[in-house]
């Protein structure tokens, strides 16, 4: 059993050293392959010697369990990890995943708040409390720079230019990458900066360096979570009485198809939200059905009635 989690561990430290795989990434993999081992042991056999059908059997008892395609692609990604790590390193001489195909998953869109009622929100004069100033500029980022939680949560006092307008953040993989941030986002954090920041830090009697650079704080001075982000939305969504069920990735999906809507290309796009593989990004694609409507019955010659061109005058006749 002992050598088994070793080879986890050393998988997973593979992933975090090496290749900087998100930490929530890595817990994943191994709440997934210890199922695999739990697997695995019942039957005698461990990860060195295990067979492609043992692996198959496996994935069917999930399955049989109702497990949903996404999940059990969750587990197939987390195998194949491993086994292409143990091939590098030498220690198996065959995958045994080479024939196990990821499931097909049903794309799952995500949800959007419509452009309108975000903009109807953001854009009314409110005599904010003292925490109602960060949680302003927590949302005008969110949706403004199309931020990930973890990358807000991370951000520094060190990583906003407001000078040139922009956000240095550092997401999966620890990749860094520079978002622009708009006019009304810079001035609600420029006040949460000046006012309400220093009394938030000054709460904590003893606050690590760390603490003392951080962008964003809790009430008591100290980093905020994930957990806390979404709190703070959840309040922000009943205050504005939003009718959705408001999640921190709401914003990020928000900013994507907004910008896709009015006009911004693909590439831009992925550049923005820090998408590795542009194939990720175009799912917000689907959503901007706006965009493609207005395209289309500007550029086709059939989008028209009767096929004319504006301003044009239709024929009385048919010929032939």
């Amino acid at each position: 059993m002992a050598a088994k989690n070793e080879l986890i561990e050393e998988f997973l430290y593979h992933l975090k050293a090496e290749r900087g795989l998100a930490a929530n990434t890595c817990v994943s993999y191994r709440r997934d392959l210890t199922k695999l081992d739990d697997f695995l042991c019942s039957k005698s056999l461990n990860f060195l010697e295990c067979s492609t059908s043992d692996l198959l059997s496996f994935l069917l008892q999930e399955k049989e369990k109702g497990r949903s395609a996404r999940t059990i692609a969750r587990y197939l990604a987390a195998i194949k990890g491993l086994y292409a790590f143990l091939l590098r390193e030498d220690k198996i001489e065959l995958d045994p995943t080479i024939f196990l195909n990821t499931p097909r998953l049903d794309q799952k869109l995500p949800g959007v708040i419509a452009e309108k009622t975000l903009l109807d929100i953001m854009g009314k004069d409110k005599d904010c409390e003292l925490l109602g100033k960060r949680d302003r500029a927590i949302v005008e980022i969110l949706y403004g720079s199309g931020l990930r939680v973890s990358e807000l949560i991370s951000l520094s006092l060190n990583d906003i230019s407001f000078e040139l307008g922009y956000i240095r953040c550092r997401g999966k993989g620890n990749k860094e990458r520079i978002v622009p941030v708009g006019e009304p986002a810079i001035q609600i954090l420029e006040e949460y900066l000046s006012s309400t920041r220093p009394i938030l830090l000054a709460r904590n009697p003893k606050p690590s360096a760390i603490v003392k650079n951080a962008m964003f704080l809790n009430s008591r001075g100290q980093l905020l979570s994930r957990q806390g982000i979404w709190q703070i939305l959840k309040k922000w969504a009943k205050e504005n009485n939003l009718q959705h069920n408001i999640y921190p990735h709401l914003l990020r999906h928000s900013f994507a198809t907004h910008l896709l809507d009015n006009g911004a290309d693909l590439r831009s796009v992925q550049e923005m939200l820090g998408h590795a593989d542009i194939s990720t990004t175009q799912i917000y694609t689907h959503l901007s059905r706006k965009r493609i409507l207005e395209v289309f019955r500007k550029s086709h010659p059939r989008a028209r009635q009767g096929g004319r061109k504006d301003g044009e005058e239709g024929s009385s006749h048919c010929n032939g």
